[in-house]
């Protein structure tokens, strides 16, 4: 049997069991006991329901990676690959043309497989728990966007990268890197303007006291934002967030309206913080570069395989294409991502931390605690979530940790400790 398919069979299974595994010891380690930071915010009723969300969205999203490894398997072992690459070159174009159209074909494909799951998770799940505010309309609107805005910015950066790696030779994937961290910094610079309000409207929040406490606090930090939008987020969703989106004169602050309709202005002011915090120790900008450094690895490695025969062959091609091996290389990639997102979210753990020692440091800590407990009532989180879970899949620290770091924190500011730090973990 050819080794790459072995290889890549042995990944797919091994990220499958990896990912289960997490999601069964979640669901397993779950404490009916309320923890005592959230006996004044929960009663034990609405506790219950938070963990009845979990074990639902835990069942469907198992139900859902269940199926498709088991898609995916079947469609390599068939040699649907060679079947969907006949299919692409049937249309008579060039190597490019050819190649656009096998990529729009197999990612088409495997958006239309999870359609029917999301709208389960929308209309069902969310529904049941009294978040879902999406109408079909919208939930189609929405596909028929995203659909668009992958034809339109998608289809002209695949057509560049197959250009370069046919035409470039061996230095091809860093001219594709130059281009691809151009389209992204681009993207990220005018997405709030263009991209956006394509699925949301984000009128300016209005005149009044949360408009000039925020104005007051920005200027305190000598934060000088370009807009404080309020995103209607009820049209889709009962849950709540805030961050900064965009760069330069782009930059915005976005709260939603969900967000606004529960906390009182210390609450969303000690948010704010939160959202400054991370603007002020740059953690987006390191973001970004740490996120172009990645794309940058994952490039150079592709040259190596991008044009293998043996890699073609393992997955029904008689012999290399250029389009094609970009998907094949992205599954024997697969264990590199995601020891990279382990390492992406431990440090994403990190930055929260220090984002909320900056919103103890500058705003009311007892409000951020307020703040963070309603979010996680209101959300129905999980406040006792598996370590290994936390591993693979948490960008934030588990709220029980959030809150006892600024506790802790806060009382060493109380007693006169000068605290400049931001909190320690011991995981």
């Amino acid at each position: 049997m050819n080794p790459y398919l072995v290889l890549v069979l042995a990944v797919l299974l091994a990220e499958y069991a990896l990912t289960a595994g997490a999601d069964w010891l979640n669901v397993r380690g779950l404490q009916t006991g309320l923890p005592d930071e959230f006996k004044d915010a929960y009663n034990s009723a609405k506790y219950a329901r938070s963990q009845s969300y979990l074990r639902d969205t835990t069942r469907l999203s198992l139900v859902v990676s269940s199926l498709m490894t088991a898609l995916t398997l079947g469609f390599i072992l068939a040699g649907g690959f060679g079947g969907l690459d006949r299919i692409a070159r049937s249309a008579g174009f060039g190597e490019i043309g050819t190649g656009l159209v096998f990529a729009a074909l197999f990612l088409f494909s495997w958006h239309l497989l999870h359609i029917p799951f999301s709208a389960y998770g929308t209309f069902v799940v969310e529904e049941r728990y009294g978040f879902n505010k999406t109408t079909p309309r919208t939930f189609v609107l929405d596909i028929l966007k995203a659909w668009a805005l992958g034809a339109v910015l998608g289809a002209p950066m695949l057509a560049a990268i197959l250009w370069f790696f046919g035409r470039m030779g061996a230095p091809a994937w860093l001219y594709c890197w130059a281009a691809v961290t151009v389209v992204q910094l681009l993207l990220s610079a005018i997405a709030p303007v263009l991209i956006m309000p394509l699925f949301n409207k984000f009128p300016p929040l209005a005149e009044g006291e949360l408009r000039s406490a925020i104005e007051a606090y920005a200027r305190s930090q000598g934060l000088a934002m370009r807009g404080i939008s309020v995103m209607d987020g009820s049209r889709r969703s009962g849950k709540s967030n805030a961050f900064f989106t965009g760069f330069g004169r782009f930059r915005r602050l976005v709260l939603l309206d969900t967000l606004i309709a529960r906390h009182t202005v210390p609450e969303l002011l000690a948010v704010l913080a939160h959202e400054v915090g991370h603007y002020k120790q740059r953690h987006i900008p390191k973001s970004v570069v740490l996120h172009i450094g990645i794309t940058g690895v994952e490039l150079f490695l592709l040259s190596f395989f991008i044009g293998s025969a043996p890699l073609a062959q393992a997955f029904g091609l008689p012999q290399p294409r250029l389009y094609a091996g970009l998907f094949f290389f992205g599954f024997l990639f697969a264990p590199i991502s995601l020891c990279l997102s382990v390492a992406s979210h431990a440090l994403s753990r990190r930055w929260e931390f220090a984002a909320d020692a900056f919103a103890r440091r500058t705003a009311d800590a007892e409000a951020l605690i307020a703040a963070l407990k309603r979010l996680s009532v209101d959300n129905l989180s999980n406040l006792t979530p598996h370590p290994f879970k936390v591993l693979l899949a948490y960008s934030h620290p588990p709220i029980l940790q959030r809150l006892r770091a600024l506790g802790q924190d806060a009382g060493k500011r109380n007693s006169g400790w000068n605290f400049h730090r931001g909190p320690s973990y011991n995981k």
